[in-house]
């Protein structure tokens, strides 16, 4: 269970595996950019610093950039539909997936940062971890 990609496409706490990231689901579109301020399970902080998530902006702008590149190439060239076809496909999917692609992008640049430390894990598990509940906060 302790594993880099488990944490990351769950959105889980990148230090203990089990506190979530964010308060609503990965596809809710009611509060999408809402995010918890520590870990609800071991207090892990994710907000260390004014602007830490400049970093996600690349991460996320690589990855759209290359699937979007990929989806397009796919639906003209092997499927054989028009340019326009293609791009209205884009943009419907993208639409669906940007919160989930927000969220993904910050869990793993998150990852990146944090390790794994199955410790505050075993601490968790045992519940003797006392974390005050956290707050959301709204970020663009």
């Amino acid at each position: 269970m302790a594993s880099k990609f488990y944490s990351i496409f769950s959105l889980k706490c990148p230090t203990c595996h089990r506190g979530d990231l964010f308060p609503t689901g990965s596809f809710s579109f009611d509060r999408p950019f809402a995010q918890y301020t520590h870990c609800p399970a071991c207090g892990q902080r994710y907000f260390p610093e004014p602007g830490f998530y400049y970093g996600a902006m690349f991460i996320s702008y690589i990855g759209s950039g290359f699937f979007c590149l990929g989806v397009v190439m796919f639906l003209r060239w092997v499927l054989g539909w028009s340019m326009l076809a293609s791009f209205l496909v884009l943009i419907a999917i993208v639409g669906i997936l940007f919160v989930w692609w927000f969220r993904v992008s910050r869990s793993a640049y998150l990852n990146l940062v944090y390790g794994y430390r199955p410790e505050v894990a075993a601490s968790v598990e045992a519940g003797t971890l006392k974390v005050a509940p956290p707050e959301t906060v709204n970020q663009t």
